[in-house]
């Protein structure tokens, strides 16, 4: 029964969010707490929020403080030389942007952490999805995508947790698996090139001077619809608009048209007469980066810790007057609050998976429902079975709670806990757009895009991915 109730709460809410019939934060509150009643264990629902919220409370933590920290380094300039050379890189060509857009991403996700390279992706790419009328689902699409394959990294998360859980080696598990990671990186800037000739395909392209001197005008866009005008013809001169995007032009989104004024904000990034901007301090806050995100790889101090003192100290040199550092705090407090608020109603969602015992009883009938002759091919069942389970459940509760069971399946049948530990890395794609991850939070609320258009449009090219790194993992005999 507690089987049947966790596919059945777990697929109410997708269709909820999906459909729009509810918001996110709202769905992952109400449809555990309804679900927890129906088990008959209403009575222990205030314990699994606790517990729940207890475990999510360093991640809510450090995304509060990274968001302060990186949107201040976007206030002061820090990543305005990023954008200035995307910007020169892609000549406004919707192609160059998107695969730019998955360039990036995966080299800012060396860093291990999805939520910083969200922030750093969304912030130097956003203003040219904006000023060119793209999709910004495909932005997050294949940010969400290539991060995914580089959230294998040893000090990622996933390689680290399957090491741990059977007691091997993490560079056993990640060195072989290389070639196959780098075919899912490859087949990501693959999707990347073919949605951006799609893109271009509906917009057109523009030179890189008339990106820069001119502002679309208001017109409904119909995502997807692989019709459009030119670019010469697409774009017109706004109203007081500039270069820098302080004017007062507009730019239509998908299924709608924006208000005049609404870029402002939008291009602030771009602007190269903001107020905020601190010259004199470059290379100080370009230094201060650097060691923050040194000391996430050597793991000096726990990640909210680190994110604490750097958005403090980041304050308070840029800042130094008190009425300045509360205008910056309230200047990103938008995010702030809606980024930690989803992180502690997925609190909520993953206490009462947890507490109530139904995500054991998934993984368990998940496992007993492979056939015995499947016994000799456990790799590629772990690799198949990695895709809907990582989506569904933590990397927690999959790698610590799953992964021991299918490694002593394999092992029955002669397969080595390595090839079990390699395949299981097969599903990060899709993993890094699951409702449970709270980096896609914010991936998503940067880019003012709905959970919902963004789970439609990716999961299926997540899958794709995750398909191809478990093909090349066999086709190289690695799992």
């Amino acid at each position: 029964m507690l089987t049947i109730l966790g596919f059945a709460m777990i697929a109410t809410f997708l269709v909820l969010i999906m459909t729009k019939k509810m918001s996110p934060i709202a769905a992952l509150v109400l449809i555990p707490a309804l679900f927890c009643v129906a088990v008959g264990q209403g009575a222990q629902l205030g314990d699994y929020v606790i517990e729940g919220v207890g475990n999510l409370a360093p991640t809510a933590a450090m995304l509060m403080f990274a968001i302060v920290y990186f949107g201040v380094m976007i206030d002061v300039g820090l990543f305005d030389p990023i954008v200035r050379g995307i910007l020169k890189f892609c000549q406004a060509d919707p192609m160059r942007i998107v695969v730019g857009t998955a360039v990036l991403a995966a080299i800012v996700s060396l860093d291990g952490d999805g939520s910083t390279t969200f922030m750093i992706t969304v912030s130097a790419m956003y203003p040219l999805y904006k000023r060119l009328k793209m999709s910004l689902v495909v932005m997050t699409g294949v940010a969400a995508t290539a991060n995914g394959v580089m959230n294998t990294l040893p000090w990622g998360g996933p390689t680290a947790r399957a090491a741990t859980a059977l007691k091997l080696d993490a560079s056993e598990i990640f060195v072989p698996m290389i070639p196959a990671l780098a075919m899912g990186l490859l087949a990501v800037f693959v999707l990347a090139y073919v949605l951006g000739i799609r893109e271009r395909k509906r917009l057109g392209t523009l030179t890189l001077d008339e990106a820069l001197a001119r502002e679309p005008e208001p017109e409904t866009v119909s995502a997807g619809t692989g019709t459009g005008t030119g670019g010469k013809d697409r774009l017109r001169k706004g109203t007081g608009a500039s270069a820098s995007g302080t004017g007062t032009g507009s730019a239509a989104s998908a299924g709608g048209t924006e208000k005049e004024g609404a870029d402002d904000d939008e291009f602030q990034g771009l602007d190269p007469n903001r107020p905020t901007l601190r010259p004199k301090l470059y290379w100080f806050n370009a230094g201060l980066t650097a060691a923050l995100l040194t000391a996430m790889i050597m793991e000096l101090m726990p990640i909210p810790v680190l994110f604490l003192l750097g958005a403090a100290l980041a304050l308070t040199v840029n800042f130094p007057h008190m009425p300045d550092q509360r205008a910056r705090i309230a200047a990103h407090a938008d995010n702030v609050l809606n980024v930690s608020g989803m992180v502690f109603a997925a609190a909520v969602f993953t206490g009462v998976l947890t507490g109530t015992g139904m995500v054991e009883h998934m993984a368990d009938w998940v496992v007993g429902a492979v056939p015995e002759a499947m016994g000799p091919h456990m790799a590629i069942v772990t690799g198949l079975l990695s895709l809907p389970l990582t989506y569904f459940m933590s990397n927690d509760g999959f790698y610590f709670g799953v992964l021991p069971v299918l490694a002593e399946a394999g092992a029955a049948h002669g397969v080595s806990p390595l090839e079990i530990a390699r395949a299981s890395l097969a599903g990060q794609a899709l993993h890094m757009s699951s409702p449970l991850v709270p980096a896609v939070y914010v991936l998503v609320g940067m880019a003012k895009v709905e959970f919902g258009d963004h789970t439609r449009f990716t999961v299926k090219w997540a899958v794709l991915t995750s398909l191809v790194v478990l093909a090349a993992g066999i086709l190289f005999g690695i799992m």
